[in-house]
């Protein structure tokens, strides 16, 4: 028994000795092993420096998906998102016929549907859920749809030029020069195509008769946008266009600049937001024209259907309005630590996270400004003396921010935070190494070990986002020359999406620290207020922003 039991304990020993040898850092797969118990260790517990910082008018051109509606956020403000979009044929130099006749023209564009929701009967009959929606479900818009006067160029973000640079502020020179052209085009008697718009979740159905030898065919087609357009106006614009302003798409969009859809208040009804596809909309001109066969007592005529797809560059023009004054104060763009982080998407606001940085600024007992210096620089010196001289190893670093659930307390939640270096605009390595995918096939949901998604309380409501910054701290505690650079956090729609959007440097705010953020931030209407790093009489001691690191201490 007492060799037994010794030779088990000696090849226990040389085992341990072995990986140690391997790999004195402990690699990112033992972090992913180790998860959040970190084997009882304490973490260390490091102060944060935190500050807002206002997105001024930012390039929104081109962006994987676009808002369009009214949301009105009582926390930040009320959005209204615009839009204009170019278009193209689907083949040019059609053969468009002879006698044309028009009978109808629709705008067609597809919702997002939570496909976890959707229920289908026997019968087939299913029933959505959309996803992406921001307000009341029957929340209304007045919404216009009008031939867009501007020719949108092709941007190219390396070559900054203002001429061709198209923000979230410039709704009112789309709207001056779309109205300008002539009246809204979807005119329908029917007002939920117009002035009562609603995002509506119903299942369409398309039934095409019975004949003597057909059965009746029922067609079920997702929800979707579905508008009727001016008839008038495409007999003109299309039909009536020269064969050279239809034989190639650079003619064609420079002769048909595309559609401005606008939106407005539907009186004083609730107004909602959806998130679109627009790239993925057509315009579908069902119509009739001569055929070859003709008799003597009249011409005949056969169906034909034209294709204009949404396709080409867009912008997405959004306007805040009725700001709320605490979002307004906390997003001016000094570079103070705050007592409360507020990110909101769009032209919205951002938090800058700086480590072992600077000074913090702090509150006393009797709400007054006082400076206390927090002695971080030491922090850092600290910690790369212990991993030199102690042979300390990071075993995981968080960033974890308590979301303020009063001030939140109904609002809609952002499900993702993001954080990249700030200071080069780019990604942190622990996102890049990060080759996690969703277990759920949602691509939103990849990366879940850099994190940044929200946690939830029994009742669905936020409480916490937490992001591993476990490679990045390891880098600079290892190597003096890395730079500990500033952070950058806001919202995203898409943690796949990591591309930076230029400001317009015509109107970015004396003092701001930032020049570029996200594209997956211009794309979220949403927004969420966090706790910042300071000691505060309005920031719980438990909730206050910190970074904690666990180690292992060799003995």
């Amino acid at each position: 028994m007492y060799n037994t039991s010794f030779i088990k304990k000696i090849l226990l020993i040389a085992t341990v000795a072995f990986f140690y040898s391997c790999d004195k850092d402990f690699n990112a797969i033992g972090d992913d092993l180790i998860g959040n118990d970190h084997f009882d260790l304490t973490a260390d517990i490091y102060s944060v420096n935190a500050y807002n910082q206002k997105v001024t008018p930012v390039a929104s051109n081109n962006l994987a998906v676009n808002a369009l509606g009214i949301f009105e956020n009582p926390v930040f403000a009320t959005t209204t998102a615009n839009f204009n979009t170019q278009v193209s044929l689907t083949s040019y130099a059609p053969d468009l016929g002879e006698g044309v006749a028009i009978d109808s023209v629709t705008l067609n564009i597809p919702y997002f549907v939570d496909a976890s929701k959707t229920t289908t009967t026997a019968e087939g009959i299913s029933t959505y859920t959309l996803d992406s929606i921001y307000g009341p479900v029957d929340g209304k818009i007045k919404l216009s749809v009008y031939e867009s006067g501007v020719f949108l160029n092709t941007y190219n973000a390396n070559n900054y030029d203002v001429s061709k640079f198209y923000s979230t502020d410039r709704n009112s020179d789309f709207q001056t020069q779309a109205e300008a052209l002539g009246a809204r085009l979807n005119d329908a008697a029917d007002q939920s195509e117009n002035d009562g718009f609603f995002f509506n979740s119903k299942e369409i159905t398309e039934k095409t008769p019975k004949t003597e030898t057909t059965a009746e065919i029922i067609k079920r087609i997702k929800p979707e946008m579905r508008l009727h357009l001016n008839k008038d106006f495409f007999k003109t614009k299309i039909f009536g266009a020269t064969a050279n302003q239809l034989a190639a798409d650079d003619v064609f969009k420079n002769y048909f600049k595309g559609l401005y859809f606008k939106v407005e208040k539907s009186g004083i009804l609730p107004s909602t937001m959806a998130m679109l596809d627009f790239k993925s909309g057509k315009i579908n001109i069902f119509y009739k024209a001569k055929t070859a066969i003709t008799t003597d007592a009249e011409t005949v005529m056969e169906s034909r259907s034209l294709v204009i797809n949404l396709t080409g560059n867009t912008v997405s023009l959004l306007e805040e309005s009725n700001p709320n004054s605490n979002y307004t104060t906390a997003a001016a763009n000094d570079k103070v630590a705050d007592e409360k982080l507020y990110l909101k998407g769009g032209q919205g606001s951002m938090a800058v996270i700086e480590l072992f940085g600077e000074d913090l600024i702090q509150y006393g007992s009797d709400g007054n400004v006082i400076t206390t210096p927090n002695n971080v620089p030491d922090e850092l010196d600290e910690i790369r003396h212990n991993y030199t001289a102690k042979n300390w190893r990071v075993n995981e670093a968080n960033l974890v921010f308590h979301i303020d659930a009063n001030t939140m307390a109904g609002a809609i939640e952002p499900n993702r935070i993001y954080l990249y270096d700030l200071t080069n605009n780019t990604i942190l390595n622990d996102y890049s190494f990060d080759g996690s995918t969703s277990i759920t096939g949602d691509p939103k949901k990849a990366k879940s070990i850099f994190g940044g998604m929200i946690n939830v309380d029994a009742n669905k409501r936020g409480t916490t986002y937490k992001i591993r910054i476990t490679n990045y701290i390891r880098s600079i505690m290892r190597n003096a020359a890395v730079a500990n650079v500033k952070l950058g956090l806001v919202v995203t729609e898409d943690i796949n999406t990591t591309a930076s959007a230029k400001l317009d440097k015509t109107k970015i705010n004396v003092g701001s620290a930032i020049s570029e953020v996200p594209r997956a931030s211009v794309m979220s209407p949403l927004g969420t207020v966090l706790y910042g790093g300071i000691v505060s009489q309005n920031v719980p001691e438990e909730k206050k922003l910190k970074l904690e690191i666990y180690y292992t201490k060799p003995n």
